[in-house]
């Protein structure tokens, strides 16, 4: 039987994601086995309504209860993957709506996974002007402009800058570890960890701190 379970009392942010430039990867299987390893880490991180997983594609998709968790979440998983791969998002505010079943799992519908469309789509148009951009929002009003955008565009601009190592070191500091510890793991001296540190990982850490929750 066809099932018709509504959320739409419920604010929910779904998350649309994609690999940028996967064509280009020598082995589209290893990127996906390096993308499900990277989606693993975020999900056992961050609380979800529905666990970021693989789609069609190069497609991934996720469900959030708050604001804080879909930022933090997209930032996380472009942390978590190789230097030589990244991964764009589109984040939309509003009811998730379930309308059937299949052999796939439940047929989803609703306002937050249009305005995710839409705003996956605006990300990739937009990073044609602004290179490091990787994430938009859409959400009621945001036609007029919205400040989390602003927001995820700077954000995103550091973190498009950071190398292998930067990346890893910021999974560290989020993790809670020491320096000394990331020091360790990376096999530099805690200077040298000091150095990248403050090369963008502690803005990117205490704007993802900064996000209410």
């Amino acid at each position: 039987m066809k099932q018709n379970t509504s959320l739409k009392d419920a604010v929910q942010y779904a998350v649309i994601g994609d690999l940028v430039g996967s064509r280009a990867q020598a082995s589209r299987g290893k990127a996906q086995q390096h993308l499900i390893a990277a989606l693993d880490l975020v999900n056992q991180r961050i609380p979800a309504l529905q666990a970021l997983e693989p789609t069609i594609g190069d497609e991934l998709q996720g469900v959030y209860a708050d604001l804080h968790g879909a930022l933090y979440a997209t930032a996380l998983v472009r942390l978590a993957l190789p230097e030589d791969m990244d991964c764009r998002f589109g984040i939309g505010e509003g009811e998730v709506e379930i309308v059937g079943s299949s052999a796939y799992g439940l047929t989803q519908d609703g306002q937050a996974w249009w305005s995710a469309r839409e705003a996956i789509d605006d990300a990739k148009a937009k990073g044609r002007q602004f290179p490091g951009l990787r994430t938009r929002i859409v959400r009621e009003g945001s036609d007029k402009g919205d400040l989390v955008n602003a927001y995820l565009l700077c954000r995103d601009t550091i973190v498009s800058e950071f190398d292998g190592r930067q990346r890893r070191i910021a999974l560290g500091v989020l993790d809670g570890k020491k320096l000394a510890q990331i020091a360790a793991d990376e096999g530099i001296s805690t200077s040298a960890v000091s150095q990248r540190h403050r090369s963008g990982v502690n803005v990117l850490v205490e704007s993802i701190a900064e996000v209410p929750r």
